[in-house]
């Protein structure tokens, strides 16, 4: 090798080093920022976003190299729901087959568990099915009726949902009560019930209670339930909705990504 090629070759290698050495920095920041949520996807998704030429293959090793691992991890999640009073006809699920484009057209909901010291915090959300973005939520040490009101509640107070809205849970008791089923007749709001049997008809509802409790609960301990409360409300408010980026929503969080939606229908 010529001496002009050598140094040709340790020049372009410095700068190798270099970039490497900035990409580094680039995913920690992004990685720390998440709360050691993002896997090497959703990083790879954020910097292309940016503008920036990313690998997956070459994220993946970055964040292998620095000991950088997403905390998601695979727990097992029990029925809260009690369905044996609602099994038969008057049940329709209006959700399947619906195609809906825009935030507050269809909303989901259910109810999980969450442990503290002091014993058992039950969680009730209520998600956009198209943005993805939580609506409305309550907590208590008790699994009543009351829950799922106050969350429904909360989540019409600050988004105003309408007559064309669809609320889709599973057949629980809390669900199937007639108080629940009044009020939402009340604002004209549609209910719509997965299958007996088909937790699959709820996902998106279930689908955000696992990423609560891999990003959030998992791996942590809290006193008492207020404590919990506490944490669950901070990391929907100030993580998952707000910040909390998601591939389908082209690297959007949700409320980035109903408002976008929204602005476009008022345009059209």
């Amino acid at each position: 090798m010529s001496r002009s090629r050598y140094y040709a070759f340790e020049k372009r290698r410095e700068e190798r080093e270099r970039e490497a050495a900035a990409m580094r920095a680039r995913i920690k920041k992004i990685f720390k920022k998440s709360d050691s949520t993002y896997s090497h996807d959703r990083i790879c998704g954020i910097l292309r976003k940016k503008g920036q030429k990313a690998s997956y293959r070459k994220i993946s090793r970055y964040m292998s190299e620095m000991g950088l691992s997403s905390i998601h991890n695979r727990h097992k999640i029990r029925s809260l729901t009690d369905s044996r009073k609602s099994r038969g006809e008057g049940f329709p699920n209006l959700v399947k087959g619906n195609v809906f484009e825009l935030p507050l057209q269809a909303v989901c909901s259910d109810i999980t568990y969450l442990k503290s010291g002091e014993g058992w915090l039950y969680l009730c959300a209520v998600k956009d099915i198209v943005s993805g973005e939580i609506l409305g939520e309550a907590s208590s040490d008790r699994l009543k009726k009351e829950l799922v009101l106050r969350a429904f509640l909360n989540a019409q107070a600050s988004h105003n949902l309408t007559k064309e809205t669809f609320f889709h849970s599973d057949h629980g008791s809390q669900y199937t009560s007639k108080l629940f089923m009044d009020t939402l007749k009340q604002y004209g709001i549609r209910q719509s019930f997965s299958r007996v049997g088909m937790p699959g008809d709820n996902a998106r509802a279930e689908s955000f209670f696992a990423t609560l409790k891999k990003e959030c609960i998992h791996f942590r301990q809290f006193a008492t339930c207020e404590d919990l409360r506490q944490t669950v409300f901070a990391w929907i408010e100030g993580f998952y909705n707000t910040f909390r980026v998601q591939a389908k929503l082209g690297y959007m969080a949700p409320r980035e990504y109903a408002r976008l939606l929204l602005a476009d229908g008022k345009a059209a």
